[in-house]
């Protein structure tokens, strides 16, 4: 679906995971120029889905899965954030209301509150872990399109996942599996995904190291989805969603 015209005024809230957003726009040759991208993107964001309302989430620190192993996004390891960029994770907080959780990454907060909330929502994000894991309605910041993901779609990356883990965060899955053979392996499954995919990790790695490279692994890519998860992870029970809305001098800065 690509179409403002099918989306009723402010009928969905929308779920930001922002931190891509400030990815995109840190370059920027001055401060302004970068805030003015941001703006700009937010605006583009919420014309699209035809609403005022959202809530913003926004990564701060480490999260658990550096606990469940040093080797979390090594692959990312390299010169420290420059200052611009939490100046626009700053502008974000102070403008938007977005909030970050210590030890969840934003994709969690968007996944939680997608599956927890009473709202109907649109996830904006053009993540690939958040577009196909989350069940409803999407936008592709990146890309201005529409998805919608299914159950069954998102049950079937999960596990994907699981199987041939994710490179660019450094999730080794098994050796030699990777999109093709996932994909073939889960085409025609339709249960007992959890049961086929621990019985190749233990078919590949032995009993006692299959079962916690599986376990190290589904805790790597799942991204948390209810209380219980929140609760196993950080001990932390989340608040309820609180939505932002455009104050009036924004909407008619936009106009």
């Amino acid at each position: 679906m690509g179409s403002v015209e099918r989306l009723p005024k402010d009928g969905y809230v929308c779920l930001i995971d922002a931190d891509s957003l400030i990815y995109y726009e840190m370059d920027k040759a001055t401060y302004e120029e970068a805030v003015y991208g941001l703006d700009k993107r937010m605006q583009d964001m919420l014309s699209r889905c035809n609403t005022s309302r959202f809530a913003g989430f926004l990564t701060d620190g480490r999260c658990f899965r550096y606990k469940v192993t040093g080797t979390y996004k090594n692959s990312r390891k390299g010169k420290p954030k420059p200052p611009i960029f939490y100046a626009l994770k700053e502008h974000l907080r102070q403008n938007y209301g977005m909030i970050g959780i210590s030890t969840l990454e934003a994709d969690d907060l968007v996944s939680y509150y997608s599956y927890t909330s009473d709202f109907k929502t649109i996830v904006c994000s053009p993540d690939k872990d958040v577009l196909y894991q989350c069940v409803g309605m999407h936008y592709n910041y990146r890309t201005s399109e529409f998805l919608h993901t299914t159950p069954d779609d998102a049950l079937k990356f999960l596990w994907k996942q699981v199987l041939m883990g994710d490179s660019v965060d450094n999730i080794p899955g098994l050796p030699g599996v990777g999109d093709k053979t996932s994909s073939n392996w889960l085409r025609n499954r339709t249960k007992d995904f959890e049961g086929f995919a621990l019985k190749k990790y233990v078919e590949k790695f032995g009993m006692v190291d299959g079962l916690f490279k599986f376990h190290e692994t589904f805790r790597l890519v799942y991204l948390l989805r209810t209380e219980e998860d929140i609760l196993r992870e950080t001990s932390k029970p989340l608040p309820p969603l609180q939505i932002s809305s455009l104050t009036p001098q924004q909407e008619e800065s936009w106009m």
